[in-house]
């Protein structure tokens, strides 16, 4: 019950830290602004706060448009103590994409599945669509109203994180739709969801358009340059659009590593699966049954010479010949 979590906060607090993943998208900061509105209700002071950037045009536009106080680690580290509540939204300790903060990781609110298991004073992990369902679904239990732009913020977040209700969609997240639908403000979302690309995106377009190969239906491309996680996110999508691609695997090359984005639209496999085992032993990954992540520092990488791709394209290949995938 969200009930627990109040009681949780306001015996810890009443300062709290709401954290996001270290790349906030639609859905992490949606849910962290509804939560956040929640907890203020009951008297808590929140702060919003993430490691990394914000760095998706839609993601940055939604902060000025309902109005988001968030904070880099940066600009809280020093205020913050190893006694401080945190509370981990759209995310998970040891997950592979958010940083061990100073203060303590008390909570965890997400809808990822659990590859590292961790011990919170509240955990309520439960595999929607997307995380800002979790969040909604409290406004309901407890019988209170989110604001316009609470409702807004996080029924843009639902619809990003399940490619407008295509992707991963549970009953959990059109009950949250429905709740939120008559609350949200139509021409917020509208400006949002239009001119989402900014003009640098084009050339990591170009990219991995220029180095995709497919084997059967399974596609796999390297961007040879450093991307925001949002676009290597994004270009996956867009690869997996493709008629012939079922399952994508999306490389931006960085000066410290390999970022990876995989992308599955069947169930034969399972994407979370696929990078956990396919990156064992080189780095971290994890995600979801249709969409996952993960990152290879480049000390692991430097190993297997000038040609990693093919290795790394080779290790992804073996893990999908064992799932029956592809062929031997």
């Amino acid at each position: 019950m969200v009930q627990d979590l109040i009681d949780l906060c306001k015996k810890r607090g009443p300062k709290v830290y709401v954290q996001t993943h270290n790349f906030p998208d639609p859905d992490a900061i949606g849910s962290a602004f509804g939560l956040a509105k929640l907890l203020e209700h009951f008297g808590i002071e929140p702060t919003l706060c993430y490691a990394g950037r914000i760095d998706k045009l839609s993601t940055s536009r939604m902060l000025d448009e309902f109005g988001v106080k968030i904070y880099s680690y940066d600009e809280i580290k020093d205020d913050m103590k190893e006694i401080d509540p945190i509370i981990c939204v759209d995310s998970q300790k040891n997950g592979g994409n958010i940083l061990d903060f100073i203060g303590d990781e008390v909570a965890c609110i997400d809808h990822h599945p659990t590859f590292v298991e961790e011990t919170y004073l509240y955990k309520d992990v439960r595999i929607t669509g997307a995380c800002a369902t979790l969040i909604t679904g409290y406004y309901m239990e407890l019988g209170i109203t989110p604001t316009e732009n609470v409702a807004s913020a996080l029924l843009y977040g639902l619809k990003m994180d399940t490619m407008q209700f295509s992707r991963g969609v549970t009953d959990l997240d059109i009950a949250a739709l429905r709740f939120l639908f008559p609350l949200h403000n139509k021409a917020k979302i509208t400006r949002l969801e239009q001119n989402t690309m900014a003009f640098r995106d084009l050339k990591a377009y170009g990219a991995a358009i220029e180095h995709i190969q497919v084997y059967e239906r399974f596609g796999f491309t390297v961007v040879p340059f450093a991307c925001p996680d949002a676009l290597i996110a994004t270009l996956a999508d867009f690869i997996l659009a493709l008629d012939e691609v079922e399952v994508v695997v999306v490389i931006s090359v960085r000066e410290d590593g390999l970022k990876f984005s995989v992308r599955s639209e069947i169930e034969q496999v399972h994407a979370g699966y696929l990078i956990r085992d396919a990156l064992s032993g080189l780095g971290n990954a994890g995600g979801h049954a249709s969409m996952a992540g993960g990152f290879v520092s480049m000390q692991n990488i430097e190993p297997m010479g000038a040609y990693y791709d093919a290795a790394l394209r080779e290790r992804f290949m073996d893990v999908l010949v064992k799932m029956g995938y592809l062929q031997a």
